[in-house]
């Protein structure tokens, strides 16, 4: 059995504990039964936000986004492609900077869409504008 990660559940906050090799085999979450990854991006919120930048033994992808953005808009699709591709090894998530401005200032976000990508809880790279599936993919592996 290879080292267990610690994942946070995207439907109910809660972390478990999966071996590394398990983590391509559909593992669910210990308290509400549903999977841990659903090849979308997970919609953090002001509440879990820390819960999964913190909490994921994983790398964490955010999409700092707004509903009027239209790069943001047109972005989506490429992001829920990309979120298919980089899953189990890493997780993808969006935050709606209108619903959670204060993050959004917290980590300086001035242009959006902008991505960041977080490590044990910290943020390792940044990238400000929209991409496409393809380049989102390469800037993160080149990150990862």
């Amino acid at each position: 059995m290879s080292d267990p990660k610690h994942i946070v559940c995207p439907h109910c906050d809660a972390v478990n504990r999966v071996p590394s090799d398990r983590l391509s085999a559909q593992p669910t979450c210990g308290k509400c039964k549903q999977p841990l990854f659903t090849a979308h991006p997970v919609e953090l919120t002001g509440q879990n936000f820390m819960q999964h930048i913190g909490r994921n033994d994983i790398p964490v992808l955010v999409d700092f986004w707004a509903p009027w953005c239209g790069p943001c808009r047109m972005m989506a699709p490429a992001y829920e492609k990309a979120a298919q591709r980089l899953e189990p090894q890493l997780r993808v998530a969006k935050l709606n900077t209108e619903e959670a401005q204060q993050l959004a200032a917290q980590y300086n976000i001035r242009s959006i869409p902008t991505l960041a990508l977080f490590k044990g809880g910290r943020e390792v790279a940044r990238q400000a504008g929209a991409m496409d599936a393809a380049g989102i993919e390469a800037w993160v592996k080149a990150r990862s």
